[in-house]
């Protein structure tokens, strides 16, 4: 598709400012445009169909990470804000089809992941594993572009018809195993890949937290109370209490939300918070409320290094930092060193390997230029000479990496080389 003239823009400006970084000027012209130039599909309805990249699907998390570093050249160019829009309206339109469903079809094709799926798989529905940060996302998108433009159209009643799903289904999680409806099964695949007790997941205690099934890496949980989608529900639910109660006028769903909200804040500071030996108070990935924790974290966001980034605590914030010395040391079971990067990996990938994205959060997130220099710097060198970013490489191998074609990585790199321009470290 032609590009918005205000990213031809933005790209124009970036090529003079990073001339005297030929590489890193190639990876940004192509990075920076690469959800526009590859991925996005302008639909009859006003809507826009997102895929990841190499999987013909939309998914509620990605297609919001994909437009996200777009958000702030929206304000005056009408073409970009038909895009940003519509992904949001498409999103609101999916979360109405099914709130527990990850990923979607164009239409309903009746393409899936996996046919054998158990989970009241639909026509519509790539994939539906239940994953709380898929709700997250675009009530993200739609709260920051109204912010950044102005602009409440998108405001509409389908996307009051979500927001309202999106509460009760969070509510409904906190008593997951008496309330809910949902149950996914994936028969003859790995453990990751599929839940526990035919389907339910691991018994959960109540703790105000709300279940989720699967991570944000689409792997299940463990235990199921991930404490960084947990999180970034308490963002969300503020938001919807803002949008409910400044747009709609609805002060019964304002309430609702803001109720929710600080139920669940409640429970992460009470069960989401280990005394480390080594680091001090930290953040869980996750727990199940009887006592169990899983210590780790993923290249994923939300993940717990993301904290910042999806706006639950500021970087100075002292559990913040011990997590993140955590995170970032080889007490967590994901995070490897190597030859050519040092950095956070994920369960879903080989051992060994780091996850760009991963870098790239590391720097979103660090105070400190030297340490956003030296990520810049990995960033480039590990890119297996392809211009683009990719899921996870090997530290002391780059050239051997999955996702050659992955939207969300490009993206999430490029907001990190403007904002690198914007405060003048590269």
């Amino acid at each position: 598709m032609k590009l918005p003239d205000s990213i031809i823009n933005v790209l124009a400006e970036a090529d003079q400012r990073l001339a005297h970084r030929p590489k890193l000027q190639k990876l940004f012209k192509n990075c920076f445009p690469n959800t526009l130039e590859t991925t996005i599909k302008l639909l009859d309805d006003g809507t826009t169909f997102v895929i990841t990249g190499d999987i013909p699907a939309m998914w509620l998390r990605d297609s919001t990470e994909q437009v996200r570093h777009y958000i702030p050249y929206a304000k005056e160019d009408a073409e970009l804000q038909r895009i940003i829009s519509g992904v949001i309206r498409r999103q609101m339109f999916y979360i109405n089809i099914d709130p527990y469903t990850n990923a979607f079809n164009e239409t309903a094709s009746g393409k899936h992941y996996n046919a054998g799926d158990q989970s009241d798989m639909t026509a519509w529905m790539w994939e539906r594993k239940y994953e709380l940060d898929s709700l997250c996302f675009p009530t993200q998108l739609a709260y920051m572009y109204w912010q950044e433009t102005g602009k409440s159209d998108i405001f509409d009643d389908a996307c009051y018809q979500a927001l309202n799903s999106i509460v009760n289904v969070i509510k409904t999680e906190q008593r997951h195993e008496e309330k809910s409806p949902y149950r996914f099964v994936r028969p003859g695949f790995k453990e990751t890949e599929t839940l526990q007790n035919d389907g339910l997941g691991l018994p959960v205690n109540y703790t105000g937290m709300s279940w989720s099934g699967f991570r944000p890496s689409d792997d299940a949980c463990l235990f199921g109370y991930n404490i960084p989608s947990n999180m970034f529900a308490v963002v969300i639910l503020g938001y919807i209490r803002d949008i409910a109660d400044q747009v709609y006028g609805d002060k019964e769903l304002a309430a609702r939300a803001e109720k929710l909200r600080q139920e669940i804040d409640f429970g992460i500071r009470a069960y989401g918070i280990v005394n480390h030996p080594v680091f001090g108070k930290i953040y869980a990935y996750e727990t199940d409320g009887y006592g169990n924790y899983c210590l780790m974290d993923d290249a994923g966001t939300p993940g717990l290094l993301s904290i910042p980034y999806f706006g639950y605590a500021p970087v100075d914030d002292p559990i913040y930092q011990n997590t993140r010395r955590f995170a970032l040391s080889h007490e967590n079971p994901f995070y490897f060193e190597g030859k050519f990067a040092k950095g956070i990996g994920s369960p879903h990938t080989p051992a060994g390997h780091v996850w760009h994205m991963a870098l790239s959060m590391q720097a979103l997130t660090a105070d400190n230029n030297e340490e956003i220099k030296e990520l810049i710097d990995m960033l480039v060198n590990t890119d297996a000479d392809t211009g683009f970013m990719h899921e996870g490489f090997h530290k002391d191998d780059p050239s051997v990496f999955s996702r050659e074609w992955f939207a969300w990585s490009n993206s999430l790199f490029a907001m990190l080389i403007c904002e690198a321009m914007d405060r003048e470290i590269v």
